[in-house]
């Protein structure tokens, strides 16, 4: 849940994405992002190709990143060292296996950063499992964001909130839901029915998409 900017290729990635969603000539009616500057910054890049005003964005710290515990902070190198890259997969991948807590001296936990000072304290996190990020993403759809969904919205948010939204939407099993990748930047345009069933989805970018595991 640390603020780390958006990197170079990210904001390029953001501003192709903005290009592909300009294509599909749609009237966007609601905006919704996480707590995260990497988030919030590719929807006002997206915003900003598209000439549409960003006061109608919606913050949503349920929304935000997974939280990886103990390994906040640390690249993938410093982790591998640490646990090995068997235990790292199964960190980033398993449906319900948490890292260690951290610690809450760490100047990394989210009780210490000012962006989550409105956040209830029993809310807060000092580790999640994909489970956990499922548990706080689909109540926030549920009653934020599905009872919109006769019109168009756009959803910024990231890899593993991402994951967790596709696996209600794609109505993934806990082991289907560990093959699934969500690539950076690239839209993921999805179709629901009149019942608000998924009818269709694919990525705009067909050269980086990944496979949906659906359809």
């Amino acid at each position: 849940w640390v603020d780390v900017d958006l990197a170079p290729n990210g904001k390029l990635e953001a501003c192709k994405a903005g290009e592909l969603i300009k294509e599909l000539e749609l009237d966007i009616d609601y905006f919704f992002t996480s707590y995260q500057k990497r988030a919030i910054e590719t929807l006002n890049l997206i915003l900003n190709t598209l000439r549409i005003k960003n006061d109608k964005v919606v913050k949503a710290w349920e929304l935000n990143e997974r939280h990886y515990g103990s390994l906040t902070g640390l690249n993938k190198n410093e982790m591998k060292k640490i646990y090995g890259e068997k235990k790292i997969h199964e960190f980033r991948r398993s449906w319900n296996v948490r890292p260690a807590p951290l610690s809450k001296n760490s100047p990394y936990h989210a009780e210490r950063i000012n962006t989550y000072s409105d956040i209830p304290k029993d809310k807060i996190p000092s580790t999640e499992s994909l489970k956990d990020t499922f548990n706080r993403v689909i109540p926030y759809f549920n009653k934020n964001i599905l009872p919109n969904l006769d019109n168009n919205i756009l959803v910024a948010a990231h890899g593993n909130s991402i994951r967790a939204l596709c696996k209600h939407l794609f109505n993934l099993d806990n082991l289907k839901i560990t093959e699934l990748e969500i690539p950076t930047g690239n839209p993921l345009l999805l179709s629901l029915d009149k019942e608000k069933k998924l009818k269709s989805a694919k990525y705009l970018d067909e050269s980086r998409a990944k496979n949906l595991l659906v359809f």
